[in-house]
């Protein structure tokens, strides 16, 4: 069970409940209770109390600080949760929680980041043997003992922890270059830095442990969270076409599946129904008017289920 200390005075009951830790603030917190909207999931959380009942299912949110997240899934203190993969990583929890699936969102980029004005800096390799100041100390040192082909502990890059305002560190002396995370690169250019190397892509991952209590629940969740990605990715394209033309369109937009045919009263044509991705949508859209396809409409799709 989760300190009682750390999460407030009062407690709710939560034994009978399946724990699910979302990050209390920051830059996955909005967009963490947009999906809990979206599958379903209805709550109040009081003011001040990191402890919110779902009211529909047997579930309690506990919300914490993404960083510990990973840590407290791994130990089994609670039984899912959402957090960032670059926090997985950093906080060595890999081998111990289950990742269930990629959400999509959060991406951004862990990068080394350093001066403008060095131009003899181009890549990491330029930093061996030099200062490195970060918040991500574990996949810094392990970046940079792989580029010298040693064990973390004798490597000869000197890589420091700060907390924050990393991106400053260059300014103040304090390092040669810098690893943080990085989503447009406005923060990092300000400051005069710039990307010479990635050390890892990240984006926010829905994760157990490995002896969750609640298996079925935790399922239920993911296929629901499943339909909204895939709703987020397809859009439903309807369309009327000729018989004689119907293989050259179903080869166009083959769907997830196929497509749903229904004929018409007009003999010889067909309606025809077929989820297409979103990224492709404009070109497929001109190869089926090409293929004799008309009255194409598309609608947005609110969710889905395989």
């Amino acid at each position: 069970m989760t300190d009682p200390s750390y999460l407030g005075a009062s407690l709710p009951d939560t034994s009978e409940r399946m724990l699910f830790a979302v990050p209390k603030k920051g830059r996955l917190y909005d967009q963490c209770l947009g999906l809990l909207a979206n599958i379903g999931i209805e709550f109040n959380r009081k003011p001040r109390h990191d402890i919110a009942l779902v009211s529909n299912l047997p579930i309690a949110l506990v919300f914490l600080p993404a960083a510990d997240i990973a840590a407290y899934v791994a130990k089994g203190n609670v039984d899912l949760g959402i957090t960032g993969l670059d926090i997985i990583r950093e906080s060595q929890a890999d081998g111990e929680v289950a990742e269930l699936m990629r959400l999509g969102f959060g991406r951004c980029k862990l990068q080394v980041q350093a001066p403008v004005a060095q131009q003899g800096l181009r890549d990491s390799r330029d930093l061996v043997g030099k200062r490195v100041v970060t918040s991500f100390i574990n996949l810094t040192k392990q970046h940079f003992a792989r580029l010298e082909g040693v064990e973390v502990e004798s490597m000869s890059t000197q890589v420091r922890f700060v907390s924050g305002s990393v991106e400053a560190a260059c300014a103040l002396g304090l390092a040669d270059a810098i690893v943080d995370l990085v989503e447009s690169g406005d923060t990092m250019r300000a400051a005069g830095l710039h990307a010479i190397d990635t050390v890892l892509d990240t984006e926010s991952v829905l994760i157990t442990n490995q002896h969750a209590r609640f298996p079925e629940l935790a399922r239920t969740i993911k296929q629901r969270v499943e339909g909204i990605l895939t709703a987020r990715r397809y859009v439903l394209c309807q369309y009327n076409i000729a018989r004689d033309g119907l293989e050259t369109a179903c080869g166009i937009a083959p769907g997830r599946q196929a497509p749903t045919v229904t004929p018409l009263e007009q003999d010889g044509w067909v309606a025809v129904s077929v989820m297409v991705e979103k990224s492709r949508l404009a070109e497929t859209m001109d190869a089926l008017q090409e293929a004799g396809a008309t009255d194409i409409l598309v609608l947005q799709i609110a969710n889905a289920r395989a």
